[in-house]
């Protein structure tokens, strides 16, 4: 079920010191008695910051993108930790770092938060250190430009004509999808908590997919499905669909706890298109109709997973 229960946005320094200060105060200084003097620098007036707000409006959660390209200041309230507030500013951010073309990026992240961050591609090197008296080390994250060239497994017949779209709600991320969908010829991989019934369930999607399950030899549709039970509990269309292909459609949950906590979800075709969403429980997102970069990224993610996850308990006993 898409949710709404907050909501990650651009922030200026400006104008949103106040609340970027508030939860920074809460979560550094007094959660973890970081001095006052070494938590504010002369970075901050020149950064691209996001906040997280609860439905209220209220700040919650804070992060920042550095001009020398450092993620940093990664702040949540404990009152929402748990609830992929920190993944939904962290995805925010990386995004934000692609569209600006930005080549890599680096943070100081605190030792124990390491097996976090790697879950977005961040690995660590070098020896650890310590900061304001918290031991840290230093990650690092490649980035691919989303119109990157790279060396495919299979040449596509011609190029897509590329096109982005901005989403922003359900209306939108129906176009989006739809016009994905219609030009994929055989192959789809979708990374997804509960199948999105908002999304996956209507009816020209559904076409749209029994049109690829249908195209003949050759054809795959896999699905890495986070929480399978909902599924099971109220039975879904795709489903139904898959049970009368089932050469074609293949499930998978993950059994790895990072995989399970993955917040992002996502739509990759074969003709190098994608769907992302930072937050699977929001349809925010970007969807590019040809970005063979980024789209290599996302397929490596998503066979990673894939090859250590493992058929969804019930879902194939569950009766049409």
């Amino acid at each position: 079920m898409i949710e709404d229960r907050f909501r990650v946005e651009p922030a200026d320094w400006t104008v949103d010191q106040a609340d970027l200060k508030f939860v920074r105060t809460e979560v550094f200084i007094l959660g973890q008695n970081i001095p006052e003097a070494e938590e504010w620098d002369e970075l901050d007036a020149r950064s691209i910051h996001v906040i997280a707000r609860d439905n209220d409006g209220r700040p919650i959660g804070t992060g920042r993108l550095t001009p020398d390209d450092k993620i940093g200041r990664m702040a949540v309230l404990d009152s929402w930790r748990g609830r992929h507030v920190g993944a939904a500013i962290m995805n925010t951010l990386i995004e934000r770092a692609r569209a600006l073309h930005r080549p890599a990026l680096e943070m100081h992240a605190q030792s124990y938060a390491i097996p976090f961050y790697r879950r977005f591609g961040f690995e660590p090197y070098g020896d650890e250190f310590i900061e304001c008296d918290i031991p840290h080390r230093m990650m690092r994250l490649e980035l691919a430009p989303p119109d990157a060239s790279y060396r495919p497994g299979s040449q596509l017949e011609e190029t897509p004509p590329p096109q982005t779209f901005v989403v922003e709600n359900r209306e939108q991320a129906t176009a989006a999808l739809l016009e994905l969908l219609r030009a994929a010829k055989r192959e789809l991989c979708l990374y997804t908590r509960d199948l999105d019934p908002a999304l996956y369930e209507q009816e020209a999607v559904l076409e749209e997919f029994k049109r690829i399950a249908t195209a003949g030899r050759g054809t795959l549709i896999r699905v890495i499905v986070q929480s399978p039970a909902a599924i099971v509990a109220d039975g879904h269309r795709l489903v139904h669909l898959a049970h009368r292909l089932p050469s074609v459609f293949q499930f998978r949950t993950p059994e790895v706890e990072e995989d399970l906590q993955y917040a992002s979800a996502f739509l990759i075709t074969d003709r190098r298109g994608y769907y992302f969403r930072p937050l699977g429980s929001r349809f925010e997102g970007e969807a590019r109709t040809y970005a063979p970069g980024r789209h290599a990224q996302l397929r490596e993610y998503f066979n990673l997973v894939w090859e250590r996850s493992l058929p969804p308990p019930g879902l194939r006993e569950l009766h049409l």
